[in-house]
């Protein structure tokens, strides 16, 4: 049974309370009143109530709203894995308090991956809108200022080689073959299992690409070609299976005839993915064409993008382009995930507009890096009121462009933008963003709004508390020069 919050405190959670009082954090305080919002719980629990059937809205009670959205945003805030999470709070007195546990029983760790794969992207994101609109109404943030730039999360793959793509493809559909069988016993075509060999062929290019000489290479490029040899037959097998069992020539009795056709289905898919690896590697390594279009580099995350980004330690990044976007004291005010990588100049003028939906107003200030530049971009920003855009002009010959560009205010704003890539960085260190470990395209957008939310809650919080204690220290100045 799904609950909004949990049930009255018992005398165990008053003992918690009363012992952990001096130990919080201080931006834990004001995040802790934030997350008792009753707009982030009730869109909390509408999501998990979506994924629950009719008849399990009774019962026993399970893991509230509350206690989910807080362990949750505690593991992106101390980027924590699910383990971590359930071992800590466990064992932290002030993590009980804070996520609302008290002395009850701590969710363990596959629970709390299931609730976090209820909450869907488009709840994630307006979580964080809420979050947003909480610190505009506790003037944290104005509005009057706008930095963006973008970044590249990367996905949870290997580094994509073709030999390791084709080992990987026929890898699982070994395993989801060897599954049917079991279910569908001696019914059709025998299983014939060539995962050894074909691992075997793959160690072989590997220890042959370690050369760079001429032999080398023309081993490797015969490696390859056994290699496509045997994972073309391991794929006519998998293809045979599930023709198979589409035709109803492997079949299995009772219950597991709808699993065996789910399995007919998955293998359906690998083939289709590992047959588009076959294609490219051809393409590739026996004619030569090293820019395909299209190119698959996992089996497991489709959607992985190569991404430069012209940095000297990683030129390529194998993920998904990313944009922060930015007001005062750090508040990240919009972040989003690409399906497609875009041209950062495309990006300006739609986050403006968000700016202006989200916080009520134009910008006074936008900053930007050289790539969001356009003159078209510059015109449509002072078309909207914003009066200061520093976005530099590289290759600029206009003299008067040159000179604006030199003037205070806009080496001013382009001081204030490098905090953006100071953001980023935290974002990466602090809460994991360097790379997703939720799985497909709706997981990296819940990984990545999860984990501004989390920085978000604590920046918030600071700035909550630092006006707090400003506030008590101008009173007790008064109060003295009042005695």
């Amino acid at each position: 049974m799904i609950r909004l919050r949990n049930e009255q405190p018992s005398f165990g959670d008053g003992l918690i309370s009363a012992e952990v009082e001096d130990l919080w954090e201080p931006w834990m305080r004001h995040a802790d009143k934030i997350l008792s919002d009753p707009s982030l719980l009730s869109l909390t629990l509408n999501e998990l109530e979506k994924r629950v059937k009719p008849g399990q809205k009774r019962g026993r009670p399970g893991t509230s709203a509350e206690v989910a959205l807080r362990m949750l945003l505690l593991k992106h805030v101390r980027s924590f894995s699910f383990e971590e999470l359930t071992r800590e709070v466990r064992a932290n007195l002030v993590y009980r308090e804070f996520t609302r546990v008290g002395g009850g029983k701590t969710p363990d760790d596959k629970t709390m991956s299931r609730l976090a794969r209820q909450l869907g992207p488009d709840c994630v994101k307006l979580l964080h809108e809420r979050i947003v609109e909480i610190s505009l109404k506790e003037k944290i943030v104005a509005g009057r200022k706008l930095r963006v730039d973008t970044t590249v999360v990367e996905t949870n793959i290997h580094y994509p080689t073709d030999s390791s793509l084709l080992g990987d493809g026929v890898r699982v559909a070994t395993r989801v073959m060897k599954k049917i069988q079991n279910l569908a016993a001696k019914t059709g075509a025998a299983f014939r299992d060539r995962s050894k060999s074909v691992k075997l062929r793959v160690l072989d290019i590997a220890r042959s690409t370690r050369s760079r000489g001429a032999q080398a290479q023309e081993k490797m490029k015969e490696g390859y070609v056994k290699l496509l040899d045997s994972t073309g037959r391991v794929l006519g097998q998998a293809e045979r299976f599930v023709r198979e069992i589409e035709q109803g020539v492997k079949h299995a009795s009772g219950t597991g005839q709808e699993k065996l056709e789910r399995l007919g289905l998955e293998l359906k898919s690998v083939v289709a993915r590992v047959g588009q690896v076959v294609r490219q590697t051809r393409a590739r390594v026996l004619d030569g064409n090293t820019h395909a279009e299209g190119k698959l580099l996992s089996i497991f995350e489709t959607g992985t993008e190569a991404i430069r980004k012209g940095k000297a330690a990683k030129p390529t990044e194998f993920g998904k382009m990313v944009k922060i976007q930015e007001a005062e004291n750090q508040i990240i005010v919009d972040y989003e995930v690409y399906a497609k990588r875009p041209n950062d100049s495309d990006l300006l003028i739609p986050s403006i507009e968000i700016h202006e939906k989200l916080l009520k107003r134009t910008p006074h200030l936008v900053a930007a890096d050289a790539g969001f530049y356009s003159g078209k971009n510059e015109k449509e920003a002072k078309a909207k009121g914003v009066k200061r855009v520093s976005v530099p002009n590289r290759s600029t010959k206009n003299l008067e462009k040159r000179k604006e560009q030199k003037k205070r205010w806009f080496r001013e704003g382009q001081k204030w933008r490098t905090g953006c890539e100071g953001r980023i960085s935290v974002l990466k260190r602090r809460h994991g963003l360097t790379r997703s470990r939720y799985n497909g395209d709706a997981g990296m957008e819940r990984w990545v709004g999860l984990g501004v939310i989390a920085d978000n809650l604590i920046n918030i919080g600071t700035q909550l508390s630092i006006k707090e204690r400003s506030k008590k220290q101008k009173t007790a100045e008064k109060d003295q020069k009042a005695g």
